[in-house]
């Protein structure tokens, strides 16, 4: 059996009169992150930590800032592509564990939810995701209340029949 372990980062700065979209949930916040498409930094770290430990690029080969088709788009979709992408490929996702680095808004009532899509959008059992929350005590661009990171890692195996769907819904 071949195990991949991949590691993924994002980071986005606040912005006005955006949702606050964090592991597909719309987080109740008066203020959203600035970004090409919904700005969720957690897919986007989980999307970069599948394709890296695949070593089938990174998120911005696959959906470049400059393409107009992801403006605004839900990152959503960039994660079930990464899991389908991965399936073609012969892998498989063991577990996926996310760390959302944030001073505000507070995340521990929504990291259960926010787990819960992952799961879903990754096709995996509730054990096998994992969200936490924590703050950098006031340092920082994320201490200073400034945006939001994200770091991510993703435990992948080799899978023993590929599973086929087309690249061409996405």
């Amino acid at each position: 059996m071949t195990w991949r372990i991949g590691c993924g980062f994002d980071a986005h700065a606040f912005a006005p009169e955006r949702p606050l979209v964090l592991a597909g949930v719309t987080i109740p916040s008066e203020i959203g992150l600035a970004g090409h498409s919904d700005a969720d930094v957690v897919i986007h770290a989980v999307v970069d930590a599948l394709l890296g430990a695949a070593a089938l690029g990174d998120i911005g080969m696959h959906f470049p800032s400059h393409d107009p088709r992801w403006k605004d788009q839900s990152s959503a979709l960039f994660l079930s592509y990464a899991r389908d992408l991965l399936r073609q490929h012969s892998w498989r996702v063991v577990n996926v564990d996310a760390t959302v680095i944030a001073q505000r808004p507070r995340l521990a009532p929504y990291v259960m939810t926010m787990r819960a899509r992952l799961a879903e959008l990754l096709e995996l059992p509730l054990a096998q995701v994992s969200v936490k929350a924590t703050t950098t005590d006031g340092l920082g661009f994320t201490g200073r209340g400034e945006g939001i990171a994200c770091s991510a890692v993703a435990l992948l195996e080799e899978a023993t029949v590929a599973t086929t769907k087309t690249q061409e819904r996405y």
